[in-house]
């Protein structure tokens, strides 16, 4: 069995200065090379663990063929973001962990082939897709991320007339404005939702449902809605000093530097504070955004400050091997207790505790404990709180009769009906913040659902 193909990359060096995307992609021969790793299972284990159901050993077979444009159609009947999925997908949680071949080694590099595939697509031209006769039936899909794209394309492509209503002034959600243009470049998401317009949906950008329509008048003049508002209320720790100029939120920081391309100055003037020391309080994917993104700013330090270990990291493993090889700092088993200020209300660093892991709480994870007498402060000038985010809840005005939990997140049940006749939900609105994939997944589901609801 040959070795798995590695991915090629931007130089560390380089790319810390710059925007451009890190992972190079596969060439011809290094695709061929993976996909012959393959061993097509007679019961393949690998589709089980793709939430969108992808016919895995049937688009490899097709790339040992070298038959590329067969290789993407077969991704494209289930999957209509394949080039967003091969690059931001954690396919070694999902479908590469089920790979027979992750037993005794590595898994065979689904997710890359797949960006080849569709990448390929890009190069050679993209084919229209045939619009099918219409239904007659209406269905609203709120927001334009991964979940609403997702149920959207399923439900044009059932013959449903969709209109997508999204409240930023450009599509693809999370997909837009918080991964960044070196992890998932922009112009591949407008690419990916110019095909779903081309199943005949229809995109109304500036949209927020809440103000400028309601949900029950969306419920009126549809037959049918679907959710998919993703979670963009940022959470913060409740510390001292958390209002101070230089204290970001994850998601407002990121949203400058993708959504309003503050990375382009002075070609786009959207203001942003760039900071020499800057502390990203987080070990998930958006703090290795955030720190990856400010590093590349002009920042002369850039640390992760998290209060568990390396081996609690939520990140992706090749996220934060990047990050690393980058330079960024990685301070673990600490925890910030209060932002100190400096002249005219900025930051002037960040106190913190040394913790220790102690019995487990109730996710499985040991819980982090303060060192007693352990107190520091470590300098900067900025401070990115990446801990989390919820629903925003603008999208419930005018709508009491939907059931929301503790959390703010929606109600549904298996196939993603919520406590309203002909609403649907899914994505983070539905399990708080989560994967790409995973509300994609859940786009798929509520879409059959809704077919089934609107074809009887």
């Amino acid at each position: 069995m040959s070795d798995r193909q590695a991915m090629p990359l931007q130089d560390p060096k380089k790319r810390a200065q710059n925007f451009n995307e890190v992972a190079l992609g596969y060439t011809d021969e290094m695709t061929l090379a993976e996909a012959s790793r393959c061993l097509e299972c007679k019961n393949p284990k690998c589709v089980d663990g793709c939430p969108v159901n992808i016919d895995i050993p049937g688009f490899i077979s097709c790339i040992k063929a070298e038959d590329f444009d067969g290789a993407i159609e077969t991704i494209k009947l289930t999957n209509a973001l394949p080039a967003v999925c091969g690059r931001v997908c954690p396919q070694e949680v999902q479908c590469e962990e089920l790979c027979v071949l992750a037993k005794k080694g590595k898994p065979v590099a689904i997710g890359r082939l797949e960006r080849f595939c569709a990448d390929y697509e890009k190069k050679r031209g993209v084919t229209p897709p045939v619009r099918p006769e219409s239904t007659g039936k209406t269905v609203a899909v709120i927001g334009g991320g991964p979940a609403g794209l997702t149920a959207a394309a399923d439900l044009a492509k059932e013959g449903h007339e969709v209109t997508i209503y999204e409240s930023l002034h450009d599509t693809g959600g999370v997909l837009t404005y918080g991964i960044p243009e070196f992890r998932l470049p922009k112009a591949i998401v407008k690419e990916e939702v110019e095909y779903i317009k081309q199943l005949g949906v229809d995109v109304k950008v500036d949209y927020v449902i809440g103000k400028i329509k309601t949900l029950d008048e969306l419920r009126e003049e549809f037959d049918a809605v679907f959710l998919g508002t993703g979670a963009g209320l940022p959470k913060f720790m409740g510390i001292e000093g958390e209002n101070l100029n230089g204290v970001y939120s994850a998601n407002e920081f990121l949203t400058r530097v993708n959504l309003m391309k503050a990375y382009q100055f002075p070609d786009y003037d959207t203001p942003i504070k760039r900071g020499k020391n800057v502390i990203v309080v987080g070990g998930g994917n958006v703090a290795m955004d955030a720190a990856r993104s400010a590093l590349r700013l002009g920042a002369d330090e850039v640390s992760i400050v998290y209060r568990r270990g390396e081996d609690e990291l939520p990140a992706r493993k090749e996220e934060i091997e990047n990050a690393k090889e980058e330079g960024i700092v990685f301070r673990l088993l600490t925890n910030p207790t209060r932002i100190l200020e400096g002249e005219n209300m900025t930051v002037n660093g960040v106190e913190c505790i040394k913790m220790e892991l102690g019995e487990p709480d109730d996710s499985g994870r040991r819980s982090p404990v303060a060192v007693e007498g352990s107190e520091h402060v470590i300098p900067a000038d900025i401070v990115i709180i990446a801990i989390g985010t919820s629903p925003n809840p603008m999208i419930f005005s005018g709508s009491e009769g939907l059931k929301t939990n503790s959390r703010g997140t929606i109600v549904v049940d298996e196939s993603g009906k919520t406590s309203l006749d002909n609403v649907y939900a899914g994505g983070d609105a539905v399990t708080g913040a989560a994967t790409v994939i995973s509300a994609m997944g859940a786009g798929k589901v509520a879409a059959k659902a809704i077919n089934e609801y609107l074809s009887n």
